[in-house]
């Protein structure tokens, strides 16, 4: 139960993640959420928007571990190791706030799910 409240939060995160670089990249929320000026973020809006959908793709998976239940283990833990490797890569090529935001939920919903196995 908890291992899948955990999953969903990480879900959850990459919905919003998705929604701020596909939708609100250009606008002041998007500029303070990545600190972005708005020449940049006009000139890397399709960039951005590109990298929403994978992480759209994060999330699709998330979610379709969990409609799985039990069965969905595996599903489960691919995604969560998914979204913490680029959470790693982010934090060290982007900055450390990506960690916080991404790997630690990750990690924490991937050792809750093999606890619950």
């Amino acid at each position: 139960m908890i291992a899948n409240v955990l999953v969903g939060l990480v879900a959850l995160i990459h919905l919003y993640i998705v929604y701020l670089e596909m939708v609100l990249w250009d606008t002041p929320c998007g500029h303070k959420a990545f600190k972005l000026t708005p020449e940049f973020a006009s000139a890397s809006k399709v960039l951005a928007a590109n990298q929403g959908l994978y992480n759209g793709f994060l999330a699709a998976g998330l979610i379709w571990g969990l409609y799985l239940g039990a069965a969905g283990f595996q599903i489960k833990v691919f995604f969560l190791l998914c979204v913490a490797i680029a959470g790693l890569y982010g934090a060290a090529t982007v900055g450390r706030k990506i960690l916080y935001i991404q790997t630690v939920p990750a990690a924490v919903a991937l050792v809750a799910v093999w606890l619950g196995a």
